[in-house]
């Protein structure tokens, strides 16, 4: 498949935003219904969220980015996702939900694996982050234009949230962000890998 011109990738862009801004509102409202469920269930769903080296712990992964632990927690992350997901929606909307699959399953095997004994973990930052990794990936990885500016504009855009990957404070889940960006920047390698196999045939 060769290489769309600046012009053309750009009103691809726009073209995609009315999907992004469907996907990201279902998304998005999801994330809310759960989690205020689980709020009013006084936890109910929760507790099959991430809980180290634990079964039912291993099985809340899936859960872990549809609960959180407050409206603050929520919010914050409702704010840094959004954005985020426009990015990543720039070739195709599909990517934002293959993106959230990935890091959802890499981000909550890092909090399984790597979170303390006795923890629980829940919301959708590694899944943010997964998205995180895969702009800035693509950037990398596919080596044009659009995507390289995408991936500049969400470097300034979040590049101080980069801090989180790190343990520096009490009741983040770091383990979450660092696997879940990982999680994207396997997936932005992947798919450029498919990009230049299908210029090659």
């Amino acid at each position: 498949m060769p290489d769309l011109p600046v012009k053309d990738e750009v009103r691809a862009l726009v073209r995609h935003g009315r999907d992004a801004v469907a996907a990201a509102s279902g998304l998005t409202a999801l994330v809310w219904v759960t989690t205020l469920s689980d709020w009013f269930l006084g936890g109910m769903i929760s507790t099959w969220s991430v809980r180290p080296w634990t079964l039912v712990g291993l099985l809340g992964i899936p859960v872990m980015p549809f609960v959180h632990g407050g409206i603050a927690h929520l919010l914050m992350n409702t704010l840094a996702a959004i954005p985020l997901m426009f990015l990543a929606a720039e070739r195709k909307v599909r990517d934002v939900f293959v993106v959230a699959a990935v890091s959802t399953l890499t981000g909550g095997l890092g909090a399984w694996l790597f979170g303390g004994a006795g923890t629980l973990h829940v919301g959708a930052s590694g899944v943010i982050f997964g998205w995180l990794g895969f702009v800035l990936g693509r950037g990398i990885f596919e080596r044009r234009v659009v995507p390289i500016v995408l991936s500049l504009v969400a470097a300034v855009l979040y590049g101080g949230s980069l801090t989180l990957l790190l343990p520096v404070a009490v009741g983040i889940s770091w383990q979450a962000h660092l696997f879940g960006l990982l999680g994207g920047l396997l997936a932005s390698s992947v798919l450029a890998r498919r990009l230049r196999d299908d210029k090659v045939r």
